[in-house]
């Protein structure tokens, strides 16, 4: 590639349903089964996410194709409002620029879509652009993103996993398991009770030692989290993870300030922008912060968030995304380990997270993984998988 290469054409397509969508499991997964969200004040919906619809987008794929015929891709979390937003507003950015236009491109998507964006779905599908456009200029690079980020700091990932059998985790090899915390404010002191008494049972299947953590998903007020934090921590809890809703950035300066010193608090997966973890990083309102590199802006943002997170003394865990943060966590000092995020239906095996949207996705092998050095993300489109199209500017 001589730099001169450049966009001739940008797709976005969707897919629902099938297992293409990681937010549309069956019922009976362990990700969908009473987990505490902030609809759990609402009793009809406290059982299912899907029942208030964390299901309904579906998944966007950008597609960037060069002048050669290279094609780049991503997956995203977006469905037809992210397709719409690429195809009909953000397509106009890339296609005719050079591929190695990164920033530029960047900042235009984002400056012309302040008046109705700035994060949720207008950011996903940012980040779904951007990721798909290093993923092209691997491509044509034929690097792998890590190399296009400065290189690998380490070997191999360490990872720790997300998922209801955090003894499975470790015997697997994972150095640690985050629980989803099941009861929220609404149920009351039997809801408190019983949460500690889950972390109490599972401290004793894995040892003293091993790493337990909690994800709260947004579903807590600041006085429950602080209780929680303080029963926890006489079990070892490592970390309370999204214990407040994401805009309460003072809350979260709060039950840092009131949390125990042995328990670490961590937030940052429904955050996006530099901007936004600026509000977290400078009110030090998290010890780790946890964007999600589909969701936060893409890589080009994602390095700019790490940046300013490596100057608070902050470490960056992104939010599980497979191969889109493994590349990234490859190349930072700052983010000593990863999460795997079991899609199992019970936690209890490792199969791939996007699966089965994606091709030759790598998985942790006794809790650690050597990132392919195949170009670009190193991963495939399933053309088995169906998608749609449904706008073309």
């Amino acid at each position: 590639m001589d730099g001169r290469s450049r966009i001739r054409h940008v797709r976005a397509f969707v897919a629902h349903g099938g297992g293409a969508d990681y937010h549309d499991q069956s019922s009976g997964h362990w990700i969908d089964d009473h987990i505490a969200t902030p609809m759990s004040v609402y009793p009809a919906y406290r059982q299912s996410r899907q029942s208030f619809g964390i299901n309904v987008l579906g998944t966007l794929v950008v597609e960037i194709e060069a002048d050669d015929g290279t094609v780049g891709f991503a997956i995203t979390t977006g469905g037809e409002i992210g397709a719409f937003i690429v195809e009909k507003h953000l397509a106009r950015f890339l296609e005719g620029a050079n591929v190695t236009d990164t920033e530029r491109i960047w900042d235009q998507m984002y400056r012309s879509t302040l008046f109705y964006g700035r994060r949720g779905v207008v950011l996903n599908a940012i980040s779904g652009v951007d990721l798909a456009l290093y993923d092209l200029l691997g491509k044509l690079r034929q690097e792998p993103v890590y190399a296009l980020l400065g290189g690998p700091v380490r070997d191999e990932l360490i990872f720790y996993a997300t998922g209801a059998r955090p003894d499975v985790a470790q015997q697997l090899g994972f150095i640690g398991g985050k629980m989803p915390l099941h009861h929220g404010p609404a149920e009351g002191e039997e809801g408190l009770r019983r949460n500690l008494d889950q972390l109490c049972d599972m401290r004793e299947r894995v040892g003293p030692d091993f790493w337990l953590m909690l994800d709260c998903w947004m579903s807590l007020d600041v006085e429950y989290a602080i209780r929680l934090a303080h029963g926890a921590a006489e079990y070892g809890l490592r970390w309370i993870e999204e214990a407040l809703l994401p805009d309460d950035y003072w809350g979260y300066q709060r039950l840092r300030q009131a949390a125990p010193p042995t328990v670490l608090v961590t937030t940052g997966e429904h955050e996006a922008t530099r901007w936004g973890f600026r509000h977290l990083l400078e009110m030090r309102c998290a010890d780790i912060i946890q964007p999600d590199v589909g969701w936060c802006g893409g890589i080009t943002e994602l390095l700019k968030i790490s940046a300013l997170a490596d100057v608070h003394g902050a470490m960056v865990i992104p939010h599980g995304s497979s191969v889109y943060s493994y590349h990234f966590v490859l190349t930072r000092t700052n983010s000593p380990f990863a999460e795997f995020l079991m899609m199992h239906p019970t936690a209890e095996e490792i199969v791939p997270m996007f699966s089965p949207m994606l091709l030759d996705e790598p998985v942790p092998v006794d809790g650690r993984l050597k990132v392919p050095d195949r170009p670009g993300f190193g991963v495939r489109l399933n053309p088995d998988v169906e998608l749609a199209r449904p706008y073309d500017h």
